[in-house]
């Protein structure tokens, strides 16, 4: 396992649209372990391959809490095959959109097709926090963004904060403690 380099907007690799793996083999595992380990690292709750450079549609999740035992979940070739009408408003941040939060609003339920660690077809319903982090980390797949789900105000600006800071080679920002980019919007 090997911790690797986050890709961070405005890099144009973020944007590619992801491929299939079709089977989740020794390579996919390796890969998912990498991931994992970086996730853990960086720290975040979900990380789409894109994220750290590989445009393979491969994503993991942990949604366990800092105090609670680590409870990783593996995705390859996920799909969506339905969403509620039924919303939910979460703030989200992005490890490659690195200290930055706004809510948004996504389906509150899905249902999701994929690929397990053992390559084995799977279907889940998901709801709450798991649904809006399937969104978030299948968008990457997809080449989308969570600021794309903003204001064309709210975007231009977070999208020209990170041009800047690439043009000035800012410094990474210090890791912070393990908590989630993706907390419900309260009240």
């Amino acid at each position: 396992m090997a911790i690797r380099p986050i890709l961070c907007l405005p890099d144009p690799k973020l944007r590619a649209v992801s491929e299939k793996v079709g089977v989740v083999d020794d390579s996919v595992r390796a890969l998912m372990d990498d991931m994992l380990e970086t996730m853990y690292d960086a720290p975040g709750i979900g990380l789409a391959a894109i994220q750290i450079g590989v445009a393979k549609r491969v994503l993991v999740i942990d949604l366990a809490k800092q105090d609670e035992e680590a409870a990783p979940q593996f995705f390859a070739d996920p799909e969506i095959l339905t969403r509620s009408e039924e919303t939910s408003v979460y703030e989200e941040g992005c490890l490659s959109v690195p200290d930055y939060y706004e809510e948004v609003n996504r389906p509150a339920k899905i249902r999701v097709r994929f690929l397990d660690r053992n390559n084995e077809r799977r279907e889940i319903e998901a709801e709450g926090l798991l649904a809006t982090c399937l969104q978030h980390e299948i968008d990457h797949l997809d080449g989308k963004l969570f600021i794309d789900h903003l204001s064309r105000l709210k975007r231009e600006r977070a999208i020209k904060k990170y041009a800047k800071a690439a043009r000035n080679s800012e410094p990474a920002a210090p890791k912070a403690e393990r908590g989630p980019e993706i907390r419900e919007k309260q009240g």
